[in-house]
């Protein structure tokens, strides 16, 4: 029998007792080691005694005081596992950390369970799964594909039922393309975001952590527990509060970004556009909008990962080792290297000024738009092809990744749909740089589709929604405020009928109040603006008495932040709510 081994999933089989956490280890071990000759998942499986610590620290635990409790999972092998030799796939560069990694040592002191060090592209180069020493892990439906890479057995230990989630690492797209091609969620949160403390570099300034998970809500649960601010990572990055767990959540009508046609590749494969075309149409019965986008920067910006300088970055980590025993690192890895020694400082920063002034081009792009949708990949390609031609057929499966980290966003890929010979084919959602949760809450929604019950939660992202109904109106004297803050307009609508408006006292600038009423009200034109949740504090130290933000009830029902009034600033104020809102006030003044 296969078990479920979905964090809620797992946590109940616990609480009711039907399995221990030794029980489903050591079932999962031996399961493992019977899978690894076909699959090289694992570089280094756990043996029963150096899984007895980890299982004995949970004895006599209480379940609800540890979040992850009993809860396996596989470690990507260029992530320390104290005591464990890390390899980063080349045996020559081994070494045995005293320390884990800060998202391994946050992990274990949730109560979860690791089971071994995971196979991988050598020094995390690659994204197919085949250049390794240890072996090539095939893809985990049809083996004559590869698993992708390059964090390949760490997607292959969950797809095959061997682990809940696993940690992968992501510079060009490795914690996304072996995702897609084994049916998995892969996230690859806002750089910074999860410590790359005790992480061997790819390359330092780019890398992620990732995580493999079947379902959108365990990423995000995941994340909620990991996303913290680490002083062993000079990288680390707070998380706003806009980005906790509690953004989580169904997301209301969204516009999300599809590449023009002319920027689609498919590398001549005839499933490909429908697949794509469908996950459009999924995304759009959730309330989406699609909205054409320009990529041709996204893409130029993807070039520059191999074409810059960027593969010096790579060879700080690598170098050393080729320069003294050439022989110890795999030839495909060599040749991707071998241009390095040669960049200059002065290259480097052309590259640099590049890739700011197409960061400016795509960021403005991504304004007013919640997420962009992609193919993770073009096309599948086999394990023949790869054979045949490694660099072109890599390269290739890289065309909608390459870009993420350098542009500074995050990204998760989605499963979506299978080919006509069973393949796992997914899309890629990504978006600004702390979106993370609300990306997740949207790839949850697809998942679960339209018809699914959807978590009571608004989800929420990195712009803060505000109704207005007074000076800050479009063209009036304070909208100046919203838009230097660089608020958009959304929609011009009415509150619930149960207002009323009344013009205060003094001025100029003349302003209303709107204050809720039990009986008596109307509803009061107002209008819906968006800022960045970042400027929402600035606007409100602001706002004078006897005005502030509160939740104001639109007549659609629906809640949002807005100007409301305190009781005590009626006084000497009239009462204009027969005239249904400021602008008719205004008007009437002639």
């Amino acid at each position: 029998m296969t078990l479920n081994l979905q964090l809620d999933t797992l946590r109940s089989a616990y609480r009711e007792g039907s399995l221990t956490p030794r029980e489903l280890i050591l079932s999962l071990r031996d399961k493992a080691a019977a899978l690894n000759p076909d699959y090289h998942l694992f570089i280094h499986l756990l043996s029963v005694e150096e899984l007895e610590p980890y299982l004995a620290a949970l004895d006599g635990r209480d379940l609800d005081s540890l979040p992850l409790y009993g809860v396996p999972f596989a470690i990507k092998d260029n992530i320390d596992l104290a005591g464990i030799p890390t390899t980063a796939a080349c045996p020559a560069f081994a070494y045995v950390p005293q320390q884990s990694a800060t998202i391994v040592e946050q992990l274990l002191a949730l109560g979860a369970i690791p089971l071994g060090k995971t196979n991988l592209d050598q020094f995390a180069t690659g994204l197919n799964g085949t250049r390794s020493p240890y072996g090539a892990c095939p893809n985990s439906v049809l083996p004559e594909y590869p698993s992708g890479g390059s964090s390949a057995g760490s997607s292959l230990a969950v797809a095959l039922g061997v682990a809940s989630f696993s940690l992968g690492t992501d510079t060009a797209g490795s914690g996304r393309v072996p995702a897609a091609l084994n049916n998995l969620l892969g996230m690859k949160a806002t750089k910074g975001l999860i410590s790359t403390a005790g992480v061997v570099p790819a390359c330092r300034t780019l890398d992620c952590v990732t995580t493999f998970t079947a379902t959108a809500r365990e990423a995000s649960q995941l994340l909620a527990l990991t996303a913290q601010l680490d002083p062993r990572d000079a990288y680390s990055r707070s998380n706003p509060l806009w980005n906790d767990a509690s953004a989580f959540g169904t997301p209301r009508p969204f516009r999300f970004g599809v590449p023009r046609a002319r920027d689609l590749e498919f590398f001549g494969c005839t499933e490909g556009p429908l697949l794509f075309a469908d996950a459009i149409d999924r995304l759009k019965a959730l309330g989406g909008e699609a909205v054409e986008l320009d990529m041709s920067p996204f893409l130029e910006a993807a070039r520059l990962l191999y074409e810059g300088p960027w593969v010096a970055e790579r060879y700080s980590v690598a170098g050393e080792l080729m320069e003294q025993n050439p022989q110890a690192v795999l030839p495909v890895i060599r040749a991707v290297l071998a241009k390095a020694p040669a960049v200059n400082g002065v290259q480097t920063f052309r590259a640099q000024y590049r890739l700011q002034a197409l960061k400016a081009l795509c960021d403005k792009a991504l304004e007013g738009l919640e997420c962009v949708v992609t193919p993770t990949i073009g096309r599948p390609v086999t394990l023949a092809e790869l054979d045949a031609e490694p660099v072109l057929r890599n390269s290739e499966l890289g065309y909608y990744t390459n870009f993420m980290n350098l542009l500074d966003y995050a990204a998760v890929a989605v499963p979506s749909g299978f080919m006509g010979n069973g393949l796992p084919w997914g899309v890629t959602l990504f978006g600004r740089a702390f979106t993370d949760q609300y990306l997740l809450s949207v790839a949850d929604a697809f998942q679960r589709g339209a018809d699914a019950p959807s978590p009571a939660a608004v989800a929420r992202n990195d712009r803060a929604r505000l109704v207005v109904c007074g000076a800050h109106l479009d063209g009036l004297a304070l909208n100046w405020q919203l838009k230097r803050r660089g608020a958009t307009l959304l929609e011009t609508t009415f509150s619930s009928p149960d207002y009323q408006l009344y013009a205060l006292a003094g001025g100029p600038p003349f302003r209303p109040g709107m204050v809720r009423v039990k009986d008596g009200g109307v509803a009061i034109a107002v209008e819906v603006w968006e800022l960045p949740s970042s400027e929402l504090g600035s606007f409100l130290t602001g706002i004078p008495a006897p005005l502030g933000l509160g939740k104001v009830q639109l007549a659609d029902g629906r809640w949002e932040s807005g100007f409301i009034c305190e009781p005590y600033g009626l006084e000497g104020a009239v009462n204009i709510s027969h005239l249904g809102g400021w602008r008719a006030y205004l008007k009437s003044l002639g």
